[in-house]
């Protein structure tokens, strides 16, 4: 089962799995592991929807056995991988954590995504269960939409978070810069002809990012290629990829999952992959928010608590629990 809405687009979309055809596929953060809905995409009808039961009494026990990172915690670790930061001069390396949650009797995760598609209507809105992992999530960064009649390819640079209200400080503006330029690297070795805009702030409920956006034409036989080297970004690892990567694997409670990987969608005239960020695993008697922030030398780790409680609050305030 899966439910899905697309960015500024109010239908809600299905696969109908009447053939083998990969209508929405999920990628794991570390590429390993994958999770397809097949058919043709089709559109449901909300009065249809309205009859439907999701409640988190359909799922899984959590039997992962997961604690998760206290404050304490959380600040001490994240202290060592912003002197990992320091030693190596790195201009960026993405933490992550898991905020558990587990005071609810019954969660109507119907609701939930209903509310998770009012608030963020910019974002790719989902909700599935396939029996073992049950996933819900909403966010608005592109990693790539390509047009099969044009062949034009758009991605965008998005890093930097803070609250809508407050203006950006250094920290923010010098984390997005290296994410923009690794993308310009990459795309300029399969275009000659690349536009970029300006950076400008990009809402998200109650918070906000600094964005980037680029367009180019590429060949269609090398968009599986773009994004592999497009995934993972700076944006939700870090760079250099590599050692970012191994430093995320040492310092990291959990894995990320299907966090932080992303999915792909076909439709008949363009192929979409969105970063899976804001989202949650969802268990009969948990739900495993998975937040992280885009660490650098200048970081304070209060405020990097504060920033990934604030995010956690994307999933969190949509849950309709009684």
């Amino acid at each position: 089962m899966i439910y899905f809405k697309l960015p500024f687009d109010e239908r809600l979309l299905s696969a109908d799995e009447k053939n083998i055809k990969n209508a929405v596929n999920f990628y794991s953060y570390n590429g390993l592991d994958q999770i397809s809905f097949h058919g043709n995409i089709v559109e449901v009808n909300s009065e249809e929807f309205d009859h439907i039961l999701i409640t988190n009494e359909e799922l899984i026990n959590d039997s992962t056995n997961s604690a998760a990172e206290s404050k304490e915690e959380y600040c001490k670790t994240l202290q060592e991988v912003i002197e990992v930061i320091k030693e190596n001069n790195l201009p960026k390396l993405v933490y992550s954590r898991r905020k558990i949650f587990t005071d609810f009797n019954t969660i109507d995760y119907k609701e939930s995504f209903k509310n998770l598609c009012q608030s963020y209507p910019n974002a790719f809105r989902y909700i599935f269960n396939d029996g073992e992992n049950a996933w819900m999530g909403a966010f608005s960064e592109v990693l790539g939409k390509f047009n099969k009649l044009t062949h034009e390819f758009e991605t965008m640079a998005l890093a930097g978070t803070l609250p809508v209200s407050e203006d950006w400080s250094e920290k923010e503006v010098e984390e997005q810069k290296p994410v923009t330029t690794y993308i310009q690297n990459i795309l300029k070795n399969y275009s000659d002809d690349m536009q970029q805009s300006d950076t400008y702030d990009h809402i998200s409920g109650n918070i906000k990012h600094l964005r980037t956006d680029f367009k180019t034409r590429i060949k269609p036989e090398e968009l599986d290629k773009l994004i592999q080297d497009l995934h993972p970004t700076p944006a939700v690892c870090g760079i250099p990829k590599d050692f970012c990567n191994e430093n995320i694997r040492k310092y990291e409670k959990f894995p990320r999952e299907f966090y932080a990987g992303y999915i792909k969608i076909e439709t008949e005239e363009s192929i979409l992959y969105f970063v899976n960020l804001r989202c949650a695993r969802l268990y009969k008697n948990a739900a495993h928010v998975f937040v992280g922030g885009g660490i650098t030398a200048q970081s304070n780790p209060e405020k990097e608590w504060t920033e990934t409680e604030l995010k956690s609050e994307a999933i969190l305030k949509n849950l309709a629990i009684s």
